[in-house]
Order: C-alpha cells, then structure tokens, then sequence
C-alpha cells in the first residue's frame, strides 16, 4: 500500500514539475518570440515543443490524477477517446518536433560554404508547414485508437479497476498491421535524421574544440559563438531522448513478449514515456537560464 502511494506521487510530481517548465519555457519563448523585431526559427520550434509536451503530459496525467484522489470518474467513452488520443498524438509530435530541432540547429552551425546553409531557413515562418505536416501525419497514425479506446463505465467486469479509467480493445489484425508498421517508419525516418544531424552536430563541435584549444595555445582569447552552446543544449537533449525513447520500447517489448502482467514493468515503462516530457525543460532552464541570447539571431 505503502509503494502504491509513492508511486502516485512520483508520477503526480513529475506531471507537476514537467508541466510547470514546459510553460515557462512557453511562456519564455513567446515573450522573446513577440518582442523580437526578428523571428528566430530555433524560438518557433521550442514554442511548439514545449506546448507539445504540455498537452502530452495532461493528458497522461489526467486520468492518473483522478486515480490518485480517488476523484469521481468523469471521463465517459467519448473523454476516453480524447484523452488518449490526444496522448498519442502528443507523443508523436514530440518525437517530430525533437528531431526537427535537431536537423535546424545543424544547419544553422553549418559553414555558409557548405551546401547545407543553402537550407538554412531565412524565416521563422518557413517552420510552419512542418508543424502542419506534422499533426496532420500524428492525427492519421493513431485513427485507429479512436475505435479501440473505451471507457471501464462501459464495461462492468473492469469497474473495480481504479487505476485505469480507460482501456485498450485489442485491434484487428488487419489494423494492426496497417497502423502499426506506419508508426515504426515514423519513428525510424524522423530518428534517423535526428541521428544524421547529431552526428554532423558532434563533428563540427569536434572541429570548433580543435580551433580552440589552437587559439589558446597561441594565448589568444576566444568565446564560443552562442550558435554553438545552443547545439551543445540540443546535442543534450537528444542525447535524453534517445535513450529514454529505447529505455521505453525495451520495456514495452518485454511487456509485449511476457506472458504474466507485471505491475512493477508497467509503472516502470510508463514512468519512461514521461521523462523526456517532464525533464527536456529542465534541460533548457539549466544549460541555458532560458536566455534569449544564447541562441542564434537569424
């Protein structure tokens, strides 16, 4: 009973910490955003992440929360479907958004004779139809959750379950194995260009350490550009995502593949799916002091 509870309020605190520094740095962003005679790009993308991770971590946390306080269930068929869909959605965007900001923020540390600051975008505005792109294909994968999310009010068999308000009906086969490989291509292109630019990130830091360590051996001063410290927060962020978004399907898979349900691997895994979420602000606030000037002015 005792681990039950603790368990409640680690889950409860970080929706309430994740929550909290992803509206500061909402908040942040936009003020810099609107104040700023120029648009950053970088600005635009954290905005947008950071509101992603808002809606994500309500919506997880919302149905916990009733849980927790033992509150009246309220969410019927149709809150279930909402709530979890917009989860899913959420969680998509994120993983869009973070890889997004990856590819951006290595085209901005590009040498400009390199073709890759041809792509550089001249305008903020140039973000958009990327973030269009993106709800529309997160919205399309997970259709399917909007016919296989019920609400226990429904079913009485599941009533005395408390934990969970909502739950799955296992999906045709033939929509599984529509929606399902959708999702991993998904994941798989959008991490393969985070991996790419990270990559190409680490190399030019890797020059840019060179440079500096030639400068101070010839005893002559140099700062790092703030372009550069960014791609540093960035390279950080990923470095996060990564391994909490693998950390997570190692655990799903074992979950998937076992043939007892382990109450401990569940609050483990779904532990996992809020930690980027909750923390990526925390990163930002502490690499950066949500300081406008440590990004690039574009």
């Amino acid at each position: 009973m005792v681990l039950k509870f603790i368990e409640k309020i680690v889950f409860l605190l970080m929706i309430l910490v994740g929550t909290l520094g992803n509206m500061s740095v909402f908040v942040n962003y936009m003020f810099s955003w609107w104040g700023s005679p120029e648009k950053k790009p970088i600005h635009l993308i954290l905005i947008h992440l950071a509101f992603t991770n808002i809606i994500f971590l309500l919506a997880k946390g919302l149905p916990k929360t009733i849980a927790a306080f033992g509150l009246r269930n309220f969410l019927d068929d149709m809150g279930c479907k909402v709530i979890v869909y917009l989860e899913r959605v959420a969680r998509g965007l994120s993983i869009c958004t973070s890889s997004l900001l990856t590819v951006v923020q290595a085209i901005i540390i590009s040498p400009r004779a390199s073709g890759w600051s041809r792509l550089r975008p001249k305008s903020a505005w140039h973000i958009l139809p990327f973030f269009s792109f993106f709800c529309i294909l997160n919205a399309l994968i997970s259709v399917n959750l909007i016919h296989s999310i019920k609400s226990i009010s429904l079913n009485t068999s599941l009533v005395k379950n408390r934990e969970n308000y909502c739950y799955f009906i296992l999906p045709s086969q033939k929509i599984k194995w529509i929606f399902l490989p959708l999702m991993v291509l998904r994941d798989a292109v959008f991490q393969g260009a985070m991996g790419g630019a990270s990559g190409y990130m680490i190399f030019l830091l890797h020059k840019h350490h060179q440079h500096v360590l030639y400068l101070q051996n010839s005893k002559l001063l140099y700062r790092t550009p703030p372009e550069l410290r960014a791609a540093q927060s960035v390279l950080l962020l990923l470095l996060c995502f990564v391994f909490f978004y693998w950390t997570d399907c190692t655990f799903s898979l074992i979950l998937s593949i076992s043939l007892v349900e382990n109450s401990f691997i569940i609050n483990i895994q779904e532990f996992l799916t809020l930690v980027y979420a909750s923390f990526s602000p925390l990163v930002l606030i502490h690499r950066d002091g949500l300081l406008p000037g440590c990004w690039p002015t574009q």
